[in-house]
């Protein structure tokens, strides 16, 4: 199953009335951002004990790290707790990643896919990509295929890789949905364009094997190779198999293309 971590983007703007309380919360963010995380914690903690809570959100990121505070994972949870409890869709996420991981409160992982579903709902992509994996494995709710593709597919439409590619293999697999080998490609191409290397390797299949796309064994050595540099344990192998059926000009070829594609960063390579 693969979660991800906390991501300090987006994160949601609450109204606040007074106009020092809002200069003293955009200025401890600002400390935050900028690393200087003495001058955030003097800011923000008054703030968070009086409830404001986009600044309980972020004591409970300095807490879970272990910036300008000693680390706790316990008064972590208890800040993202106060913070989800008004909506902030971050801390929802981080929580449920706390229950998910069994860090700073036992695990438990209804608990984790309740949390999930509350940022998922606002639109969070890391949580609506969590909440598809759990509807995918049956973990902390009933597995449904079904649920499963519409989590990821929300977050998949917001670019999310893990669930790009996640989305591309149940099309491959007909799980959730018909089986539709044009749509896998469509999905493991977004996410390989991202340089997530299980979907580089997959679109490679579907090239070699002309499921979804022409055959084609130069692009599918192409992102093999590709697949292989980003860490794929497969794709080595499978290059190799595809060299079999190959000319050598394909092969100076598909190897042209490999380096121009990751001069672009995976950009207008397929």
């Amino acid at each position: 199953m693969r979660l991800h971590t906390f991501i300090a983007t987006g994160l949601v703007l609450l109204s606040i009335t007074s106009a020092t309380l809002a200069d003293s919360l955009d200025d401890g963010v600002d400390a935050f951002l900028n690393k200087d995380y003495s001058t955030a914690i003097k800011l923000l903690k008054p703030l968070a004990k009086q409830g404001q809570a986009k600044a309980q959100f972020y004591l409970g990121v300095m807490y879970a790290n272990g910036e300008g505070v000693p680390q706790d994972v316990t008064l972590a949870v208890q800040w993202y707790r106060k913070a989800a409890e008004q909506g902030v869709a971050e801390a929802q996420y981080n929580l449920g990643l706390r229950y998910t991981r069994g860090e700073g409160v036992p695990q438990d992982f209804t608990l984790a896919g309740q949390w999930y579903r509350k940022a998922a709902e606002q639109g969070f992509a890391e949580a609506q990509h969590n909440l598809g994996v759990m509807y995918d494995t049956g973990q902390g709710v009933p597995q449904d295929a079904t649920l499963a593709v519409r989590w990821y597919r929300k977050a998949a439409e917001q670019g999310h890789a893990d669930a790009q590619y996640n989305l591309g293999v149940l099309y491959d697999t007909a799980q959730g949905v018909p089986q539709d080998a044009t749509l896998a490609v469509q999905w493991y191409r977004k996410a390989a364009a991202q340089g997530f290397a299980h979907a580089q390797h997959n679109l490679a299949i579907m090239y070699a094997n002309g499921r979804g796309v022409p055959q084609d064994y130069v692009r599918a050595h192409l992102w093999f190779s590709l697949a292989a540099t980003a860490g794929n344990a497969n794709a080595s192998k499978n290059r190799d198999l595809a060299i079999n059926k190959m000319t050598s000009a394909q092969i100076a070829e598909a190897q042209k293309l490999a380096r121009e594609c990751l001069q672009r960063k995976y950009k207008n390579c397929d």
